[in-house]
């Protein structure tokens, strides 16, 4: 696990210049490769790749990057682990005089020997890679296949950079930066910018599954899919699953396990992350059948009525005999982590889970170099709540005219949140279960945007979308389509494949990957997340949709499997999430960061935001009229992002 990044300006450079920059942006990597930095330099080329090590596999020099093939044609910088190169290594043994046992080594040799198609249609892993081929003066970039690595590139004054993280590429003297607004809108929308998208314009993420090709002849870059989530999934559908229940169970838990077998190894200390969750639970019951010692879980509680999940996080560990630390969150720890969160991020990221994931990382850290994480599990086995909602509001509308259905729409917002709370908290427990929240009124308002809408894609986007028209709160902006917008569900057989693809394609990459990479490369340590192994993923598309959510119980496979290792009572209770007490702490110990960041005076003078609607939204929240904490937060994460850049590009 590394940090990786480069230039290349085609026609040459001055190898003193090409050195300084590299160098520079190397440095800003320090945090991802605390074990050492390399650089290497083709000054005729114009080509400089850099490199931030942090040593799991083969500690010795070996396997320090960025690293030459046997035969001196390739040079790769690498970011990630191969999980089957051993296997891979025993293909190409006999063909190459072998120097070290790094997993880099063989993925460099396994490029040289069959190219980087059948490269990639081979490896299982977690990676981002630039490869140099110095015969042919071509670079190439590369990510896997769901997303777990970032990748950023594009064009600033001439030079090609590219950088694990878009702090790298700011290093670079052309950089240029100037803000994008559309992806702003999207920011405000999603939390994240979704890719291929970044908040820089001109730059870009590198998607998931692909790789891209630039030589001198070439404008631009040749981007291309080696491994398709949507294809992967229309292909499950297409061949179910033929045996039993029981029978797809056993082929699941032998593939659990050697999933997580092959994330066990490690030339450093490892551990897990444990929530008490399903997902996390399974991944830390699977490693500790296979641990001759106890394994080291970590985790994190809140004193918050309704947050704190770190006492049945407790309870598993424990049964499974565990070596576990928790760490309790206090509003001081995270209002201490502010000034950090937009550095370590990098770019504008409005998960506000991402406090409790980075301490953590950061405690684990004090253990151990490597932790597994349960990430995954809800997309590929249908475990979102939103997902049966979604399912029950699909079925309804498509009964329900449009016209009728946008008459009752106007008749929910003619009275604002404030009101209906009003009038619904007396009720109690009266009302539906949807309506028995704090701000009901919040809710109908939600469902009124809903009733809108006629495509599933379309109405799944209402419900994940946090500001529901986010371009009016950008002046001049408008909202890039996304795959929300586009996506049709063909070939996916019903609504619930369809949500759990988009979250594959959208939410997972840009979300949850991102917030688990910056968490833990941001004190060195390295997350290897076993659910996602793209064998599972394949497996999971061919169970049939009932197997997976029924009943209202999702993930049901999953909680099979674990019942075999933790008691039905540890586990069976209401999906909570990684979540944290932001709208309480935003009124109290958070209040006046918040408010020097919104500002009246400040959003004017700044001009990314239309001040009256946020103005407005903040003092709602304050007086609890209506629960603004997601949307205000994406805010705040954008402008104090602000505040880490040297100066404030002009925005497009």
């Amino acid at each position: 696990m590394c940090g990786i990044c480069g230039l290349w300006q085609p026609g040459g450079g001055a190898p003193a210049a090409l050195a300084a920059s590299v160098e520079a942006m190397t440095a800003t990597l320090a945090h991802r490769g605390p074990d050492g930095s390399g650089t290497w330099i083709d000054a005729a080329a114009g080509l400089a790749l850099g490199h931030r090590r942090l040593a799991i596999l083969d500690l010795s020099p070996q396997g320090r990057q960025p690293m030459v093939s046997a035969c001196g044609r390739l040079v790769l910088c690498f970011n990630g682990e191969i999980y089957n190169h051993r296997a891979l290594r025993a293909r190409l043994d006999g063909q190459v005089p072998w120097r070290g046992h790094s997993d880099t080594e063989v993925l460099l040799q396994a490029l040289a020997a069959w190219g980087i198609e059948q490269t990639l249609a081979e490896v299982n892993g977690m990676f981002a890679f630039a490869l140099w081929d110095r015969d042919t003066r071509a670079l190439y970039l590369a990510r896997d296949r769901l997303g777990e690595k970032p990748l950023y590139y594009g064009q600033a004054g001439g030079v090609f950079l590219f950088g694990s993280e878009l702090k790298a590429l700011r290093a670079h003297p052309a950089w240029e930066g100037a803000i994008d607004r559309g992806a702003l809108v999207q920011l405000l929308r999603f939390g994240y910018v979704p890719a291929p998208r970044s908040i820089h314009a001109g730059i870009h993420k590198l998607p998931a599954g692909s790789w891209l090709r630039l030589d001198a002849a070439a404008a631009a870059p040749r981007v291309q899919h080696y491994w398709s989530a949507r294809a992967t999934a229309v292909a499950g559908v297409a061949d179910p699953w033929r045996g039993s229940e029981a029978e797809a169970l056993a082929a699941l838990d032998d593939l659990l396990r050697d999933a997580v077998d092959l994330r066990m190894h490690a030339d450093r200390p490892l551990g897990a992350f444990l929530s008490g969750g399903i997902d996390s639970s399974l991944v830390v019951a699977l490693m500790q059948a296979q641990s001759s010692r106890p394994v080291r879980t970590f985790t994190i509680g809140f004193r918050e009525d309704g947050f704190d999940e770190a006492v049945h996080a407790r309870a598993v560990a424990a049964h499974l005999g565990c070596d576990h630390t928790e760490l309790y969150l206090s509003p001081a720890a995270g209002l201490d982590l502010l000034p950090a969160l937009p550095r370590l991020w990098d770019e504008p990221f409005g998960d506000c889970s991402q406090i409790p994931t980075h301490l953590v990382a950061a405690m684990a850290r004090e253990h151990v170099t490597v932790c597994l994480s349960g990430d995954g599990g809800d997309e590929l086995f249908g475990g979102y709540t939103r997902y049966l909602w979604g399912q029950t509001a699909g079925r309804t509308l498509a009964r329900i005219p449009r016209p009728l259905r946008r008459l009752a729409g106007r008749g929910l917002r003619a009275l604002p949140p404030a009101a209906w709370n009003r009038l619904l908290r007396p009720l109690g427990s009266l009302l539906p279960a949807a309506l028995q929240v704090q701000t009901p009124g919040a809710r109908l308002h939600k469902v009124a945007l809903v009733l809108a809408e006629d495509a599933p894609a379309a109405l799944y986007r209402s419900l994940l979308s946090h500001w529901k028209a986010p371009a009016a709160l950008v002046p001049g902006a408008s909202e890039p389509p996304s795959l929300l917008d586009t996506e049709d569900g063909a070939g996916l057989g019903d609504d619930l494949h369809l949500m759990m693809l988009l979250d594959s394609l959208t939410y997972l990459p840009d979300d949850i990957l991102v917030k688990v990479d910056r968490a833990s490369m941001g004190v060195g340590l390295e997350a290897r997340v076993p659910l996602l192994d793209h064998r599972v993923f394949e497996f999971a598309w061919r169970l049939p949709r009932a197997w997976k959510l029924s009943a209202g119980i999702g993930k049901r496979p999953l909680r099979s499997l674990l019942e075999r290792h933790v008691p039905r009572a540890l586990i069976d209770r209401p999906k909570a999430g990684f979540s944290v007490p932001i709208g309480a702490w935003l009124r109290g110990p958070l209040r006046d960061w918040a408010e020097g960041l919104l500002a009246a005076e400040r959003l004017r003078r700044e001009g990314f935001f239309a001040v009256a609607p946020l103005r407005q939204a903040w003092q709602e929240h304050l007086a609890g009229v209506q629960n603004w904490e997601y949307c205000l937060w994406d805010v705040l994460m954008f402008q104090a992002w602000q505040e880490t850049l040297p100066t404030v590009p002009a925005a497009t």
